[in-house]
């Protein structure tokens, strides 16, 4: 029948009729969706592709180790040294081979050139430049890969022993399952035939349509498939089950055997359907496979259903599926402005300038409306602002409402009275220098830091403090502070009298360390304030002393001699005071 057929369609590729009468596949091999198949008849390049195409098919790609170990496979099988044309052709042109990539230039009859295998008969440093039109053959016997199919380069209009077809399936059979732990099952053979026309015991899958002969048994199954699934099963159109040892005599659930002959056997609540091997599901479990939300039996029909959906969901026509519902185009709008359908359900939004509040829209406040900012205040979003500043100004860090002058730079414009310009301003840290310019003041020069290292900044500067002080490393514009007493437990300040005062002795001595430079100035501005001080007092008596002598020589005739004289004794006892 194949012969009839290939006879049928390889008529028009070109080839004899004496070659057509004996043209069979010698050989295939099928990996997963793809089957090979080996033909040995002397043809041409283009004759080979063109009986390929006949066949639903092209010829081979070989892409992958895998596809080289199928060729050594029906290869060595074969009864002669057969070279047969692989799909891999060079068009016209010339090329360097070693710079063309692991095809050397060459193309698969699909149109494109990818692979991640190639294996040539000759490396590439001792093949010269080619030149098109080129086909390729396999052949094992080659010395530079004895045993491996390797790949020769030949004129495409040559006639070769043979070529090698590809096809692809849509769905596929694995070989027969046989439990060989059965009696029965240890004498089971099982010879397959192909819709190829190659018969055989050893495939690893095998395309739909094939068949498959049990012995001893003489049964006979095809391989058949659902639409829409890769992988097919064994079937026969009789009804009921076959021997329990193959495939578990085409059982869904289980094969039993009995008296009268293999049996097959559903689960609880399935019913055995018409082909004696299909089980129909209980109708619970069918309902919820089937449902795509909620099923419901019907206790008044025995086996009936119903589907039902969630919220936001209706039944589709189907009567299972469920549909979303589109509820911002259910009756009026269930938003107060705008509404976004979303799966199950519907959000609400709000125009621009309005805010979602408890389900109603309102509309937002300005967050500038009440703010406290000196110059100018700019919203952040619907609740929060910033207060910006005038150019030259920047805001308070402890008051970020007022606005206070800022330079980072050693020197900026100052902030004159357009009225009275002789009335300038400068920031803290700056003087103002001709051309009402602030300039920055060096503190580093003013000796800030004493012995430390001092660092100047726009406006200020900072200390880093040396390893004799006692923030040894760190940036500070105090090396040296005064530690502060810690309040008293109740949070006031000052002493507070205790009516059993304790002395505490210690044993460990105070740290010696040197004293505050702040301190040290501000102990020699008491002290020169003291001698001032005296010197001030001393000179002011003295003056009064002798005022008062002079008084007395003035008044010493005068009826008020007593009271001048008392006077002056009272300030004498003053001045020992």
């Amino acid at each position: 029948m194949l012969g009839v057929f290939l006879l049928g369609v390889l008529a028009p590729a070109g080839l004899g009729i004496s070659a057509l009468a004996k043209l069979q596949p010698k050989g295939s091999q099928c990996v997963g969706n793809e089957c090979f198949a080996l033909f040995q008849d002397p043809v041409t390049f283009l004759d080979a592709s063109q009986a390929c195409q006949r066949l639903q098919g092209h010829l081979m790609t070989v892409r992958s180790s895998v596809a080289a170990d199928v060729i050594s496979l029906l290869v060595s099988d074969s009864s002669m040294d057969s070279r047969p044309w692989i799909g891999l052709q060079l068009p016209q042109g010339c090329g360097d081979p070693v710079h063309l990539g692991p095809l050397r230039g060459f193309q698969w009859v699909t149109g494109d050139n990818h692979t991640s295998y190639s294996r040539w008969a000759r490396p590439n440093d001792q093949s010269p430049p080619l030149c098109g039109p080129l086909c390729v053959t396999v052949s094992t016997a080659t010395e530079a890969a004895p045993g491996e199919p390797a790949w020769e380069e030949k004129p495409c209009e040559n006639e070769t022993k043979g070529f090698l077809c590809e096809f692809y399936f849509a769905a596929f059979c694995r070989p027969l399952r046989v439990n060989t732990r059965d009696p029965e099952g240890a004498h089971i053979s099982s010879t397959y035939n192909t819709p190829l026309g190659v018969s055989g015991a050893d495939f690893q899958t095998l395309p739909i349509g094939s068949s498959a002969t049990v012995a001893p048994f003489g049964l006979e199954l095809v391989c058949r498939a659902l639409p829409g699934t890769s992988e097919g099963h064994w079937t026969r159109e009789v009804t009921g089950a076959w021997n329990c040892s193959v495939e578990n005599g085409g059982c869904e659930y289980m094969c039993n055997r009995s008296a009268n002959g293999p049996r097959c056997v559903c689960p609880s609540g399935g019913d055995l359907q018409a082909d004696g091997r299909s089980c129909a599901k209980p109708v619970a479990q069918l309902c919820n496979e089937l449902c795509q939300h909620f099923c419901v039996n019907n206790s008044d029909v025995p086996g009936s259903y119903s589907c039902m959906c969630e919220t936001g969901y209706q039944l589709a026509a189907d009567g299972h599926r469920c549909e979303d519902v589109d509820d911002c185009k259910q009756g009026p709008n269930p938003c107060p402005q705008l509404c976004s359908n979303t799966e199950g359900g519907f959000e609400c939004r709000c125009y621009d300038g309005y805010e979602l509040v408890d389900g109603e829209c309102v509309e937002q406040l300005d967050p500038c409306f009440r703010s406290k900012c000196e110059y100018q205040c700019q919203p952040v979003n619907s609740t929060h602002y910033n207060c910006i500043c005038a150019e030259g100004f920047a805001p308070k860090l402890d008051d970020p409402d007022r606005c206070e002058m800022f330079c980072n730079e050693t020197s900026c414009p100052a902030d004159c009275d357009p009225n009275s310009p002789s009335f300038c301003q400068c920031p803290e840290g700056f003087i103002l220098d001709e051309g009402s310019i602030c300039t920055d003041i060096d503190e580093c020069s003013q000796g800030e830091c004493l012995t430390n290292e001092c660092r100047n900044l726009p406006g200020s500067y900072e200390c880093i403090c040396g390893p004799d002080t006692a923030l040894a490393g760190q940036i500070s514009k105090d090396c040296d502070p005064i530690p502060v007493l810690e309040d008293s437990e109740d949070g006031g300040s000052g002493e507070h009298p205790s009516s059993n005062p304790t002395v505490v002795s210690s044993t460990v001595p105070p740290s010696a360390r040197p004293m505050h430079s702040g301190v040290l100035i501000g102990i020699s501005i008491a002290s020169l304030s003291l001698v001032v001080a005296l010197l001030a007092l001393l000179c002011h008596l003295r003056k009064k002393q002798g005022t008062a002598r002079a008084e007395l020589e003035y008044k010493c005739t005068s009826s008020a001699k007593e009271v001048v004289l008392q006077h002056v004794r009272t300030d004498r006892t003053l001045q020992k005071f």
